[in-house]
């Protein structure tokens, strides 16, 4: 009698084996240029940072073309998101409209914008942030979220404070027409 005879052996499958390799490999792939930009990489006054995915540049090849099949070589329309489903004319009104504040982080593939505090020069023991998220591939209101955070000093601490909700309400409206100015003009970079 063998020792380990109550184990049952099974053979590998190689396509398995290949099938699971490339979908890693994929995976790999497609997070390595994934980095959240900093301040200084988007309100550079040389370059006004729109993903080449964003702005309707057409496909390069790579993995881009090969999970399309060969069929990258067509461009996006203008406005659209290609490989991320964030909509340039949003993400763009957004880092405008929110630019008077500084900025914490922003991240076009995820289509995230964080402020650090501001607090205004005459409220001084008052301070405010906000965080923008660009939903979708569309130029709506539906693809747009503005949440805004705020904060009083009251002894020395900053503690929260409730916001109202037409705060929000008032920068997502500015940021949609905003978009629709830089739709209209027919520009992301400018």
């Amino acid at each position: 009698m063998r020792p380990h005879s109550n184990i049952s052996t099974r053979r590998f499958n190689p396509a398995t084996g290949i099938a699971l390799a490339a979908v890693c490999a994929l995976g790999l792939a497609s997070c390595s240029n994934s980095k959240p930009l900093q301040a200084s990489q988007i309100n550079s006054s040389q370059t006004e940072y729109t993903p080449p995915s964003m702005d309707g540049a057409a496909s390069s090849g790579g993995i881009g073309d090969l999970l399309t099949l060969g069929g990258g070589t067509k461009t996006a329309p203008a406005g659209t998101a290609s490989g991320v489903a964030v909509n340039a004319y949003l993400w763009r009104a957004s880092l405008d409209t929110l630019s008077f504040m500084p900025l914490a982080s922003a991240d076009p593939f995820a289509g995230v914008i964080i402020t650090d505090w501001y607090s205004p020069p005459a409220t001084p023991n008052e301070r405010f942030k906000a965080t923008a998220y660009v939903l979708g591939s569309m130029l709506s209101a539906n693809d747009l979220k503005v949440s805004v955070f705020r904060q009083s000093r009251q002894g020395g601490e900053w503690v929260d404070q409730p916001v109202d909700p037409a705060t929000a309400n008032g920068i997502e409206d500015r940021i949609l027409a905003r978009a629709a100015q830089l739709k209209a003009a027919g520009q992301l970079n400018g």
